[in-house]
């Protein structure tokens, strides 16, 4: 670096510090002047970051001008670049070799470059993403691997079809003459004949017959007029309709989408003459409405995305999808896998966001945080110039005037096929540059950039003067709107009526046959057995626990919860529910969502013995986001009027209170539990307490609420019930009292029932209070009978026929100023739950004889993973104290992966690739150990070397195999080691994980004779085998509490468990 920074970099650094200091370099800056002797050192100054932009076209030249207005970012360099992008302001040209990737590299590092963002195709293909990561170099693109749905059109064409994307009808052919005999009989138009390779934009020919199409695959194939892109032809369906480019940013999981934009390929106005690269463009489109884009997001750039994670290939970049609009919807002609050109020229001066930022929080996979804004009301328009010539043989150097008038019009030229010569801007490529101008009219924005064009001069220009015709047409023609473009779909809403109407009929009880369509819903009462009814409604809805069936997309079982929320408070006045109506509200109408909700609503009816006898669908655009939909349900009961609860002039002190188990948490408290959930970094995907075997989170949470109205109903008809409460929201301290008279209240003894785990999980995880825990949840009651002492007995033996039931309290006088409801030993049953949950077996706390309490282990790999198979057959055996919870690898696809999905357990891969230094990817593998609740983490055959803050974390809980027995032999080629040094016995050790490699301390050795004549393969046979015993049984020391790791970094042994 100089011994110098401008006053303005600096500023601009320092003010970049104040506002994202975590991103940041500092460099010491060191001056020539001597006092004393001494080299002066001036304080460090915060820098903002270079920034490597790989290209050399007009894409290059906007990403380089958008990077270049951050103030996180000290200069652009870009290689190659063009004469637009030769020193020009913070942005300048690098004739850094962008072919080599270790050149390239080692470049980053020596020139203090932080980003690399890639701009054209043929470097991605290459691989330059996934070299630079594994440098160490942070790199903005998709992988070698990714990049495949632009670099093979057969494998972009076989994905769309395992994975259901919309696209043309195709077939790939490797014969030319196999091509035109399908072109020929095709029973399709197959007049669309693309090179499946990269061919630079320009592969695809559009022919108008056949013979032209038969042509055109004989000049990719047999003329090579792409080369070996053309070895193998893809041969597809002409679709018609209207052409758009559709793009987004992708962090692997969320995506980002741009504004829809729509690019010229042909030469000449009128959409005539030859293919080119692109000669103009404009977005937004007009022509897409929010419908059309919301189903090219939904069917597929996430399905893309999401399609790709699925099959191992991680996708993080930019994702460009041309699409076709035809009748049938949206369809796929091509992915590209990076901005467009010159669609990038239109896209980037309407987004309003920090384009480094944005690119940053892609890298670090927390794009769902920084989604980007963009120019409301805006259009952009860019007209791009070319050689004379173009697409085929043209000059070069000619020289360019009227760049500055352009300029001063405010309008902005970004340079392609340009170069400087003698003090002049000279044209250097086909498509030379392009002229773009921002305006809130369409029509005003062409004619900006045409009029920038004309001001614009060089020998043979040709440009067209009709970029944006098809939406400029669009804007102009008068049309009225629709209902279904507003956001409304009364077809979808018709479909799911007639889905429905069998699950309603289904539920058809005395009184209601429960058909579904009419404006309003009867009941006949006297037809139900009713003579002196008293007619009962309840209303209620589900909560926030809607928020965590949408996280898991599990729908089925909120239905349940809706009806059991209403049914269950009509019971509280000893009514039957007779019928039940649903409100289904959502901002756009999901038909498959939907009827999973309401045949789970049809289904509770059934269980609760009440009709189904209407409900309301509301498709309110902009009212939700995106899957969002909300619930209410409504029920009606009848009670004769002698039989009404709760009967509180019957009530006394003495009276006692059976408690009903709940199934969980049934629907309320939600909002804390989310909360909870947040604060501990979990998902609804990490593993359950312990307690729930193999279910999630997520299941757990979901578990429905229980209906009691059939099964209780009975019961309280006997007449032994005085009342009935709904532990629903506000738990138990807001709920029971709402059926007691003045001057009484009750005690309650939380030792007298079960308390399921996650109500224990909640309390130690949220540190919830005691008053909390009781006025949010239900702690595992969810309704209360109050009866006389003299039939507690018959009703909770009537009760427990069904549900599982206690007596757990009484009625007692209440004294002025105290609480209602008082809990005895609710903490301490809390804490009594958690503890029985985790004891081992034979415990204290009445663990069925032969469970063991397992240490959850976790185990990282990077290959075959052959101490991992020894370790999964230890952990099989039933005797075992661990379990195996996560196999984590570094690398995809190796067999270690498919020796853990074998056994059934869980796997994950984290790319080490993919991130840009070691204790980023340790971050990482530390957040899946903790969404699995890994206790003990192994390594085998795990070739990183973690970071010091990492092994501190897992300090005592993290073994590792050595293949040598330890202190000797240490490092690399310990059995190399062995056989030089001549000694006889060598082994294996199974120690702690300490910060100095192979330093920890030792838990188990195995050892093994060094025979005459062995090899380094020889020996390293036979010391895997002792690997394979001693790896386990350090396993079981450390799990069973034998071993562990004192605070000195010794081994403290428990004698009496060691055996």
């Amino acid at each position: 670096m100089n011994g110098h920074v401008s006053d303005a970099a600096e500023k601009q650094a320092l003010k970049a510090k104040n506002r994202h200091p975590s991103r940041l370099k500092i460099y010491q800056i060191h001056s020539p002047g001597l006092i004393c002797g001494l080299t002066i050192t001036t304080p460090a100054v915060t820098m903002a970051e270079r920034v490597l932009v790989i290209g050399s076209g007009g894409r290059e030249h906007a990403l380089a001008w958008k990077l270049a207005q951050s103030p996180f970012v000290l200069q652009v360099l870009v290689a190659p670049g063009n004469a637009g992008t030769a020193e020009n302001g913070k942005i300048s040209n690098s004739a850094v070799s962008v072919s080599n990737h270790a050149i390239l590299a080692q470049y980053c590092k020596d020139h203090n470059i932080g980003l690399v963002v890639v701009g054209p195709e043929a470097p991605l293909a290459a691989g330059i993403v996934d070299d630079l990561m594994a440098a160490g170099v942070r790199c903005f693109g998709p992988s070698a691997k990714a990049t495949q749905l632009e670099a093979s059109k057969c494998f972009a064409k076989d994905f769309m079809d395992r994975h259901g994307i919309p696209t043309a009808r195709w077939k790939a052919f490797t014969d030319p003459e196999e091509a035109c005999s399908f072109i020929q009989c095709a029973e399709f138009p197959a007049l669309v004949v693309k090179a499946s390779g990269l061919a630079a934009g320009k592969g695809v020919s559009v022919a108008a017959n056949k013979e032209e199409a038969c042509k055109a695959v004989q000049n990719i194939m047999q003329e090579k007029a792409f080369g070996s892109a053309g070895e193998t032809v893809v041969v597809e369906e002409l679709l018609e309709g209207e052409e758009v480019s559709c793009l987004c940013f992708s962090d692997s999981i969320t995506i980002a989408c741009m504004p829809p934009s729509q690019d010229h390929k042909r030469l000449l106005e009128g959409d005539q003459g030859p293919n080119t690269g692109g000669m103009g463009a404009y977005c937004p489109v007009p022509q897409v409405s929010k419908n059309i884009l919301q189903k090219i997001r939904e069917n597929i750039l996430q399905k893309t995305i999401d399609g790709m994670r699925r099959e191992g290939i991680p996708y993080t970049g930019i994702l460009y999808a041309g699409l076709m609009l035809t009748q049938e919807g949206p369809k796929v002609l091509e992915f590209n896998c990076r901005f467009g050109d010159p669609e990038c020229q239109v896209i980037l001066p309407l987004l309003s966001s920090d384009l480094y930022e944005l690119i940053q929080a892609t890298l670090d996979g927390k794009l769902s945080k920084a989604l980007p804004s963009w120019l409301e009301s805006s259009t952009a328009v860019t007209v791009v110039m070319a050689s004379g010539g173009y697409p085929n043989c043209y000059t070069k150097g000619r020289e360019i005037t009227g760049l500055s008038l352009v300029k001063d019009l405010g309008l902005q030229v970004f340079h392609a096929g340009t170069a400087r010569k003698d003090g002049n801007v000279v044209t250097n490529g086909g498509r030379v540059l392009a002229v773009t101008s921002i305006n809130k009219d369409l029509i005003r924005a062409v004619e900006e950039a045409n009029k920038g064009v004309e001001m614009i001069q060089f020998q043979d220009a040709v440009y067209r003067k009709d970029i944006a015709h098809q939406a400029i047409a669009f804007v102009k023609r008068s049309r009225g709107l629709t209902y279904k473009e507003s956001g409304v779909d009364i077809a979808a809403g018709n479909a799911l009526v007639h889905s429905i109407k069998p699950l309603a009929v289904a539920t058809s009880r005395p009184g209601c046959n429960a058909e579904l369509g009419g404006f309003a819903g009867t009941f006949d009462l006297k037809a139900a057995g009713y003579s002196d009814p008293i007619l009962v409604s309840g209303t209620d809805g589900v909560g926030t626990k809607l928020q965590i069936a949408q996280m898991c997309n599990k729908h089925d079982s909120l239905g349940q919860d809706l009806v059991a929320m209403c049914v269950n408070d009509v019971l509280a006045q000893g009514a039957e529910p007779l019928f039940f109506l649903d409100y289904f509200s959502c901002g756009k109408l999901d038909v498959d969502t939907a009827q999973t909700v309401i045949a789970g609503i049809a289904e509770a009816c059934k269980i609760a013995g009440c009709a189904l006898l209407g409900g309301e669908t509301s498709e309110m655009p902009g009212m939700y986001s995106l899957g969002q939909y909300d619930l209410a349900g409504f029920a009606v009961g009848a009670v004769e009027r002698g039989q009404m609860l709760p009967k509180l002039e019957h009530i006394c002190a003495g009276d006692v209170l059976i408690g009903v188990a709940s199934s969980g948490l049934h629907s309320n408290g939600f909002s804390l539990v989310r909360s909870i959930l947040k604060k501990t970094s979990l998902q609804c995907s990490s593993p359950a307490p312990s307690s729930y075997g193999s279910q999630t989170l997520g299941d757990v949470l979901l578990t429905p609420t229980r209906i009691y109205a059939k099964a209780l109903l009975p019961i309280l008809r006997q007449g032994f019930v005085k009342a009935y409460a709904h532990i629903t929201g506000g738990g138990l301290l807001e709920n029971i009292p709402r059926v007691l008279p003045k001057g009484l209240g009750v005690t309650l003894d939380a030792s007298l029932w079960k308390i399921p785990e996650i109500f224990s999980w909640l309390q130690r995880s949220g540190i919830l209070s005691e008053e909390e825990m009781a006025r949010t949840f239900n702690c595992g009651v969810g309704a209360v009978l109050i009866v006389d002492k003299e039939n507690a007995e018959v009703v909770l033996r009537n009760v427990r026929g069904c549900y599982e039931a206690w007596i757990v309290g009484s009625v007692v006088l209440h004294k002025t100023g105290c609480e209602k409801v008082a809990i005895k030993n609710l903490m301490k049953t809390l804490h009594l739950s958690q503890q029985a949950d985790e004891s081992d077996a034979g415990g204290e706390l009445g663990q069925c004889e032969g469970q063991t309490r397992k240490m959850r282990v976790g185990v990282l790999i990077s290959g075959t993973g052959t101490n991992l198979q020894a370790i999964i057959e230890h952990t099989k055996d039933p005797a075992s104290h661990a379990e195996i919870v996560v196999v984590i690898s570094n690398k995809i696809g190796v067999e270690g992966l498919k020796k853990a999905s074998r056994a059934g357990i869980p796997t994950r891969v984290i790319d080490h690739k993919l991130f840009g230094s070691r204790s980023e990817f340790d971050s990482a593998v530390d957040q899946v150990l903790q969404e699995f609740s890994v206790e003990l983490v192994c390594l085998a055959g795990f070739m990183r070397i973690l970071s010091g803050p990492f092994v501190k974390k897992w300090n005592g809980k993290l073994l590792n195999v050595h293949p040598s027995l330890l202190p000797s032999f240490k490092g690399v080629n310990a059995h190399k080691q062995v056989l030089q040094a001549g000694v006889q016995v060598t082994g294996c050790t199974v120690h702690f994980v300490a910060e100095e490699v192979d330093n920890g301390a030792i838990i188990a050795q195995k050892v093994v004779p060094v025979k005459v004549g062995d090899t380094e393969e020889m020996l390293s046979e036979r010391v895997k085998e002792a690997e394979h015993m001693a790896y386990p049984a350090a396993i079981h020391l450390v799990a069973t509490g034998a071993v562990c790791l004192g605070e000195d970094g010794k081994i403290c042994w428990k004698v009496q468990d060691s055996s």
